[in-house]
């Protein structure tokens, strides 16, 4: 049987102002990503390695991929911010680079010490990052390449690096096991390589020396403290010593350029990725509508909505996707797509209104029973094909309130959960927008162990936006509508004063940069990097072979599933009719009434203080943005169904509203 697909997204909506204005507005967040960047990839300097006659640690990565490719860097921005005690300089990166690259047509970990940073040492965070990427490595069978050059731990911090269960320890326990899991480890050691670094590249597979390196559990201004004997650490732990006498390393080359040489050579050795055996037959395509145009599609306000449909369009081949159960739970999307030619799992969120069962609508990017449930099963389908799965989150959490409670929404977060926590196909998580509270957990976040997590510079991750918890934080403070309840000026000013500076803290918490830095994500990308990073995910996920389950697509569990709904009723189809069926006439025949989809509070203007979406005798285009509903923190925009002279608003700024009330009128053209 074959999986149907159909066309998804399209033209993207929207004046070429509006969508001039996101791009912008995208441009001016990622300036400040690749200005972090090109911070790390600057390190200290390379006056100290050129002086020794070797290469940066870039530059062996540069020399080391297959030409034409990038490698695709995790953990960019570890210890941004930090500062620590011995030091007058940062760790840019935690001193070491960390990236997926493509090696003689393979894709492969590469772990290589930054040694422009303090002579390549740990520094906090350095041995957690390097264990991470082994993790994504042994997830995955990708084999891994260890480029040596480190002076070991960075001593005066050494308190926050050397024990604890992520411990600098811990990075010689991951080679074992990498080993253990037959993941090919190959080291090249370029230059120091003292205490953990001297342990790294002992369990490899492959061990390579240039003349310049050493291996050695202690160097010689240790040794000559301790024991008083002068000798340098090529002495002690040179090629001459661990290649030709103690065994600990294979071979003895030259220098950087043939060390790298010779890795390539050994990875060409490895089996051959199985990607072409699972595309079937099927070559890869494009995208039919261009990635770049993704910054166009996410609106400047992070709580308005947008087309998720549209993201994926712009990320998957053909913009051709096979939508799963797409009648039930409408509030997600799950389906099926092909990037690079292989068989893929999406699960997003959807930010517009959705039909509420029964009748009426309700806000997106919220969790309900119906929508966890779609999400549960798609997860199960995916585990049970081995097929990898890809989370696109921009989630404001779950459903609550009494009628969620009682339809045992916890349960079913909970089934979705299990589901997440125990499935053995690859999953990887990109965090669009928000990622809040427990939807976030529920999506595979990061707790949930996908193989990679990615945030975009719109990325929010928190419980609450600043300005709930604010409200939260002074409840006792606050009347019933949430204003200050006291007429005392000064205590009113203490009030505000203190709720500004604990929303702002909370803001200032959720910057993607600030979560990168904590190892909360794992890459903060720009958004038109996404399909880039879809293709590795993709073509890493199905390399190797024998670790785990890929069933043929013509026995997927989903033809199953799909057959069985199939016999029953679309109980949301009659809701969604009712959402978007035509409003009568407005009453006292002034114009054409432009109603609201469903309660909230509605807003006429895109900001305070700014002009209103319309003014009487302006002309509207059909679907302007004429009006924002807001509902639980998320604004939805009201759009004139059809062109001509806007009227008059009927309402005020800030004025609760139902579902189908009138927002104004239009004078048709």
């Amino acid at each position: 049987m074959r999986l149907p697909v159909d066309p998804i997204g399209g033209p993207l909506p929207g004046s070429a102002a509006e969508r001039a204005e996101h791009a912008a507005h995208i441009a001016e967040l990622e300036a400040r990503l690749e200005a972090l960047r090109a911070e790390v990839r600057a390190g200290w300097g390379d006056a100290r390695v050129r002086r020794q006659g070797k290469l940066t640690a870039l530059e062996r990565i540069d020399r080391l991929v297959d030409p034409g490719t990038e490698p695709r860097f995790v953990g960019t921005l570890v210890n941004h911010g930090r500062r620590f005690k011995g030091s007058r300089r940062p760790a840019p990166g935690a001193g070491v680079y960390t990236a997926f690259a493509r090696v003689e047509g393979r894709w492969v970990m590469v772990i290589a010490n930054d040694n422009t940073v303090s002579a390549g040492a740990w520094w906090p965070r350095t041995p957690e990052k390097i264990q991470r990427a082994q993790t994504m490595a042994l997830r995955l069978r990708l084999p891994v390449v260890y480029l040596v050059d480190c002076s070991g731990l960075f001593l005066p911090e050494q308190s926050r690096s050397f024990a604890g269960r992520t411990g600098a320890g811990r990075i010689f326990r991951m080679n074992s096991v990498l080993s253990d899991a037959g993941v090919p480890q190959i080291a090249g050691v370029f230059g120091d390589s003292i205490a953990g670094g001297g342990y790294m590249p002992i369990i490899s597979d492959r061990v390579y020396m240039t003349e310049q390196s050493y291996m050695v559990i202690a160097g010689a201004a240790l040794i000559k403290g301790a024991k008083s004997q002068h000798l340098t650490s090529i002495d002690i732990g040179g090629p001459e010593v661990h290649v030709h006498q103690s065994g600990c390393a294979d071979v003895r080359v030259p220098d950087d350029e043939t060390c790298i040489a010779r890795i390539r050579e050994d990875v060409a050795k490895l089996p051959g990725p199985a990607v072409d055996f699972y595309r079937h037959g099927v070559e890869p395509e494009p995208p039919l509508y261009d990635p770049a145009e993704l910054p166009q599609v996410f609106p400047r306000d992070y709580r308005q909505v947008y087309d998720v449909r549209q993201v994926i369009a712009r990320l998957v081949d053909g913009s051709l996707f096979h939508e799963f159960l797409p009648h039930v739970g409408t509030e997600v999307v799950t389906g099926y797509a092909r990037v690079s030619g292989l068989w893929v799992g999406i699960a997003a969120n959807v930010a517009e209104p959705r039909p509420k069962p029964g009748g009426g609508a309700r806000p997106g990017a919220i969790l309900y029973r119906e929508g966890v449930a779609r999400l549960a099963a798609f997860s199960r389908a995916c585990d049970a094909d081995g097929v990898p799965l890809i989370w696109l989150q921009d989630v404001a959490g779950f459903d609550i309130g009494q009628e969620a409670e009682a339809s045992g929404l916890l349960a079913y977060g909970s089934s979705l959960i299990y589901g997440n926590s125990t499935n053995r196909a690859p999953m990887f998580t990109v965090l669009l927008r928000r990622a809040s509270g427990a939807g976030y957990y529920a999506m595979a976040g990061l707790p949930y162990d996908p193989v990679v997590q990615l945030s975009t510079m719109l990325t929010r991750q928190s419980v609450m936006d600043g300005q709930t918890l604010a409200i939260a934080a002074f409840n006792s403070k606050l009347d019933d509508e949430f204003r200050i309840a006291t007429t005392d000026p000064v205590e009113r000013a203490e009030i505000e004063r203190k709720m500004a500076e604990t929303a702002a803290r909370i803001e200032a918490d959720m910057d993607p940069v600030d979560a990168a830095s904590r190892m909360d994500t794992d890459e903060v990308v720009r958004l038109a990097e996404l399909r880039g990073w879809l293709e590795l995910f993709a073509e890493a996920a199905y390399q190797s072979i024998g670790y785990r389950r890929v069933k043929n697509p013509r026995i997927w569990s989903v033809h199953d599933t799909e057959v069985l709904a199939a016999c029953g009723p679309a109980p949301e189809r009659a809701a969604e009719a009712a959402v978007t069926a035509e409003a009568g006439p407005a009453e006292g025949g002034e114009g054409a009434p432009v109603r609201c989809p469903m309660e909230g509070v509605i807003w006429t203007r895109p900001e305070p203080g700014a002009p209103p979406f319309a003014r009487p005798g302006d002309r509207v285009e059909p679907g302007q943005t004429v009006a924002l509903l807001e509902v639980m923190k998320t604004f939805t925009p009201v759009a004139a169904g059809a062109g001509g002279t806007w009227l008059r608003y009927a309402v005020e700024d800030g004025e609760p509203v139902g579902g189908g009330a009138v927002v104004g009128w239009i004078e048709p053209a």
